[in-house]
């Protein structure tokens, strides 16, 4: 579960607290959550470290949803919202949201961005990679590894500014308005309040 602290100790705890959010939202989007991270979801802190974290209420609030509905509900909801035959209740494909259809331009421009970063779709993924989740796995990639040239803030805004920032506050309000929508809901306050962080934090880098 992610470090929810307004005021981390160092960089460093913030940097990790950040990855490890993007890798929480990446299993939530890419498949119904499993018995056992649900399980542990249930059991998370939830009061921040310090009084004030922006992310303190929607934490609490996804904690409790959790808490409020059974593993065959949480796991029925991904199923109602996001899969099944032909469209799906909820699109999470950037393309869908930038252009209106699949597999578009947006795609296109990612796939090039992707290559640049020295990065490619794993065979196995069945997702296209304008899928957020991918695009949150690249995000927690920019910041976690290893490569300096690769990982690092300036890539991380480029790519959060171009791919996710024009499209995932609609894609969180489609979530929000769904009637099916309970624990993706509160998924999707979550999600929004933490790309506010984000975005915030990126206009602050290049402000500097």
């Amino acid at each position: 579960m992610p470090t929810l602290n307004a005021q981390p100790s160092s960089a460093l705890d913030e940097e990790t607290a950040r990855s490890e959010l993007y890798g929480l939202l990446a299993l939530v989007y890419y498949a119904p959550p499993a018995t056992e991270f649900i399980a542990e979801l249930r059991t998370s802190a939830t009061e921040a470290p310090a009084a004030g974290a922006f992310l303190e209420e929607p934490w609490r609030a996804l904690v409790g949803v959790a808490r409020s509905m059974t593993d065959d509900e949480i796991q029925s909801e991904f199923s109602t919202l996001f899969g099944g035959m032909g469209k799906p209740e909820v699109y999470l494909y950037g393309s869908h949201f930038l252009s209106g259809f699949l597999n578009e331009k947006p795609l296109a421009r990612l796939r090039t961005d992707l290559d640049q970063l020295g990065l490619a779709r794993d065979d196995k993924m069945s997702e296209t990679e304008d899928h957020f989740a991918y695009l949150c796995e690249v995000m927690r990639y920019l910041i976690a590894g290893d490569d300096v040239a690769v990982a690092n803030l300036t890539r991380q805004r480029a790519f959060f500014t171009q791919h996710i920032q024009p499209w995932v506050n609609t894609l969180c309000d489609d979530l929000q308005k769904h009637p099916k929508a309970r624990f993706y809901a509160a998924v999707a306050e979550l999600t929004r309040a933490f790309m506010s962080v984000e975005a915030q934090g990126f206009d602050m880098l290049e402000s500097n």
